[in-house]
């Protein structure tokens, strides 16, 4: 037994911070996520020290309900919690299994249950990651075997609690629902965090981490119509975050290298390869109905 641990030298040994700064760094904004990641990971570190003084408790429940919009950020965070969780010890292997309904239930009787079973297996020491976990419940189809998953899962939930962590994840009203009509899963679930979206600014700014990453960056006219783009794009149906910010720049990047390769006999440098000009991000059908005003006060601006 040991009656005394260097809090220091445990935290160099597993590498938490790392992982944390890693997130942090990967991750903009979503300061409350990131609040409750460390909570949990100051929780499982304690334990580990704990039972280096022999005082016996119970392993946490470790089950989590992830909601929130699409690319909010929620796969990357399942990613770096199983990190965490195996150097702790608490999964033997730490890689995350990534599910929908689809590959958990069947389509005729006696075809769920191998399905279920097969995936556990593959997670088994990890963490099984399911997306949109309320479409394993479809109440108003009498002959819809999710429900079959379900008890499944929830079995292996409490009995294999200590070699799987379950992570369900999908829109916050939708889970909501989901929970009410199991409360197996409620009852099960010890950590629910919820992910707020992007402001329009963290929506800027991830943008143009994303442009670092790939070598392009905004000229200045360009940044000021991508500020426009996303607020114009937030307003319009199935915005995903910074799923849609990632889209919005593979379109820009199409229309930048169709624009340079228009004039074959340039002869084109680093910067101009680099650089997305305002004519990139405004060819989008995002500014269609407000094109004129945008372009008015782009170039107004250049002007002073």
């Amino acid at each position: 037994m040991q009656e005394k641990v260097n809090l220091r030298e445990e935290l160099e040994a597993v590498g938490i911070g790392e992982i944390l700064k890693q997130l942090d760094q990967e991750l903009i904004g979503l300061k409350p996520v990131k609040t409750r990641i460390q909570e949990i990971a100051s929780l499982l570190l304690v334990e580990r020290i704990r039972k280096k003084m022999e005082l016996t408790s119970e392993n946490p429940t470790l089950h989590m309900s992830f909601t929130g919009n699409p690319g909010t950020g929620k796969t990357t965070v399942a990613l770096r919690m199983a990190d965490i969780l195996h150097r702790l010890g608490y999964v033997r292997r730490g890689h995350v299994v990534s599910v929908t309904r689809d590959e958990l239930v069947g389509q005729y009787i006696g075809h769920t249950a191998p399905k279920t079973k097969e995936i556990l297996k593959k997670a088994m020491g990890g963490v099984l990651f399911i997306d949109e976990a309320y479409y394993l419940h479809r109440p108003d189809n009498e002959r819809d075997y999710g429900q079959e998953a379900i008890e499944i899962l929830l079995q292996v939930m409490e009995s294999q609690r200590e070699d799987l962590v379950v992570i369900l994840a999908g829109y916050a009203d939708r889970m909501e629902k989901f929970f009410s009509s199991n409360p197996g899963f409620r009852s099960r679930i010890a950590h629910h965090i919820d992910f707020p979206d992007y402001t329009n600014e963290e929506l800027l700014a991830i943008a143009e981490v994303m442009l670092h990453h790939m070598n392009y960056k905004f000229t200045s006219e360009a940044r000021d119509a991508f500020v426009r783009y996303i607020a114009l794009r937030k307003a319009q149906p199935l915005f995903s975050n910074a799923r849609s910010i990632r889209n919005a720049l593979d379109r820009i990047r199409l229309r930048q290298a169709n624009r340079l390769v228009a004039d074959e006999n340039a002869i084109l440098s680093v910067d101009d390869v680099q650089s997305m000009v305002a004519s990139d991000v405004l060819a989008s059908r995002v500014f269609e109905t407000s094109q004129p005003a945008i372009v008015e006060q782009l170039i107004d601006k250049r002007k002073r």
